[in-house]
């Protein structure tokens, strides 16, 4: 099931999910630790990141 998903998706673009699933549990520490700001800042790399795998998806 993982191997065709991997295939099915391409295994950079499943690198990048491991890196945007990171930023999402290390914002979500560093929230829960206090450090609201830094941590919502750090938040907003997600969807930067998502929204850049789409755009290399979408410009071939």
């Amino acid at each position: 099931m993982l191997k065709s998903f991997i295939k099915r998706i391409g295994v950079m673009n499943v690198i990048m999910l491991l890196v945007v699933l990171s930023i999402i549990i290390v914002s979500e520490v560093m929230f829960l630790q206090g450090q609201k700001l830094d941590a919502i800042f750090i938040a907003f790399w997600a969807p930067t990141i998502l929204g850049f795998m789409n755009y290399l998806k979408y410009r071939k």
